[in-house]
């Protein structure tokens, strides 16, 4: 029997503001409990909340970066409204949110899986204050309330139901995470809370009507992420399968056992009784402010990506993965600016191979040793430095890779004052090794006639027309230099000289 999944995300990203959505209490992660809620946050009688302009700032940044520099998805006019509920970490009884007028109306986000790309259109993101934490550990069978996200502020980006697979859905989840990193309103953070999925999955018959949903809450990983729609959507169809009807709830993930469990019936709308909140007044936005954010943003992934293809000659995936994040991509620019003198012309070979070596040197130990995006072991100019003198042949490309790893793990162990060596430390080892390439021209073909007077067989088998003879000689001419020849330089002076 065939089903259909349909899955939408509600997101919540917390904005990189130094202090609260409606107080000027402190946002920093790890303070002891309690430490960094003031009188709004927990509601003391007469205290007013008041709008951190640098909150909105961030969600008009999101709003034009998810619709491509285009402000009209962004309400001119929007307003904050109270959702009202009891829970013990919610001191006013209220949250401050937003419902009928967001501050962001539309857009998208491009998502690339193995079916190839998809746009996943976005129906709103809206401005509103965290709730505080209940923790129930270490308290003799109690629980304890920490306030101290209590007001943080967080925008929650939601999603049409747009998504038909776990694989879509983590896909669109790292390209909103890496959107929002990219233009700076999140850090990302999953380990934190300040980025989070609430999934919404329901399942249908093809072409159908949509089926119940059920909301899976609070899943900070990527993996988690697709663990519980995968298993959730299974639940689902057994249940139906099985005669069995889809109640509309709110459930949670548990890690350990790979399963979802009940936590509630799910609230509609109606339940939270949203009215606007009287202590806030209409929130404006003037077109002279959407153009300065505009003005700021700089360059969005898909429009780097477009110029590494258009002006780089580089291939859709390498783009793809070189533009996964801002830092990568900066560390990418830095490697080419430093891989060649100043003045010098660029070429396809050159872009090709700062990102071969980007993509399976660097990123393959960044991944390797579980490192954030925005650190490098190794320096962009002290790469782009090495990459330079493989180019133009002072190195091979094993003595390359033997300083990039030496140099990359001698980082991590922290025994370099700066980040990943420098240029003189690449010369040092270079003359101190003795690791220079010979290039030179008229050195390599004297080499290269002692070879030929000395194998007089193996030319004869190689102008009968056996190749092996001729791997043979570049063999001998490379030991000749004990190693240090420029393999390239070898080759063509040697099926010169063999008239070939």
């Amino acid at each position: 029997m065939e089903w259909e999944t349909v899955i939408g995300l509600e997101t919540h990203a917390q904005l990189s503001t130094v202090s609260k959505i409606f107080s000027g209490a402190s946002t920093a992660f790890g303070a002891a409990p309690n430490t960094q809620a003031c009188g709004v946050d927990i509601a003391l009688p007469g205290v007013l909340p008041v709008i951190n302009r640098g909150a909105v700032e961030r969600a008009i940044r999101f709003g034009l970066a998810a619709n491509g520099k285009r402000a009209d998805n962004i309400c001119r006019r929007s307003v904050f409204a109270r959702k009202n509920y009891f829970y013990p970490d919610l001191p006013k009884g209220y949250q401050i949110s937003q419902y009928e007028l967001p501050i962001v109306s539309g857009g998208s986000v491009s998502i690339v899986t193995r079916s190839g790309e998809k746009i996943i259109r976005l129906t709103r993101a809206h401005l509103e204050e965290d709730a505080g934490k209940s923790l129930h550990e270490d308290f003799q069978g109690m629980s304890g309330i920490d306030l101290n996200r209590a007001g943080t502020p967080l925008l929650e980006i939601v999603s049409e139901p747009d998504m038909r697979s776990a694989e879509e859905a983590v896909a669109y989840a790292k390209a909103l995470h890496a959107l929002v990193r990219w233009i700076g309103i999140c850090d990302g953070n999953m380990q934190e809370g300040s980025f989070r999925c609430d999934a919404n999955v329901s399942v249908r018959r093809p072409g159908g009507p949509l089926g119940t949903r059920r909301e899976i809450k609070n899943l900070n990983s990527f993996r988690f992420l697709q663990q519980a729609i995968e298993y959730e959507v299974q639940w689902q169809i057994d249940v139906i399968e099985g005669g069995g009807t889809i109640g509309q709830a709110t459930v949670l993930f548990d890690a350990d056992s790979g399963k979802t469990r009940e936590m509630r019936s799910k609230e509609d709308a109606h339940d939270y009784r949203y009215f606007p909140d009287p202590d806030l007044l209409p929130l404006e936005v003037s077109d002279v402010w959407i153009d300065e954010v505009r003005a700021a943003i700089g360059e969005l992934p898909g429009e780097r990506k477009k110029r590494f293809q258009e002006s780089m000659a580089l291939s859709e995936y390498d783009a793809g993965v070189l533009t996964n994040d801002r830092e990568t991509g900066d560390y990418f620019e830095g490697v080419i600016g430093a891989s060649l003198a100043s003045g010098e012309a660029r070429d396809r070979a050159d872009f090709k191979l700062c990102a071969n070596w980007v993509i399976n040197e660097v990123l393959a130990k960044r991944n390797a040793d579980n490192l954030p995006p925005w650190q490098f072991a190794v320096s962009d100019d002290t790469l782009g430095y090495m990459l330079g003198l493989l180019r133009n042949g002072d190195i091979s490309a094993r003595t390359t890779k033997d300083l990039f790893a030496e140099f990359w793990e001698a980082s991590r162990a922290k025994k370099f004052s700066v980040q990943g060596g420098s240029k003189s430390m690449v010369d040092e080892l270079i003359a101190s090794r003795g690791l220079k390439q010979v290039s030179d021209t008229a050195e390599i073909e004297s080499i290269i006639d002692q070879v030929l007077l000395a194998n007089p067989k193996s030319v004869e088998e190689f102008r009968a027309g056996r190749e092996k003879a001729f791997n043979a000689l570049v063999g001998q001419a490379m030991k000749a230099t004990k190693g240090k020849g420029n393999p390239a330089t070898i080759n063509g002076i040697l099926r010169r000289r063999l008239g070939a």
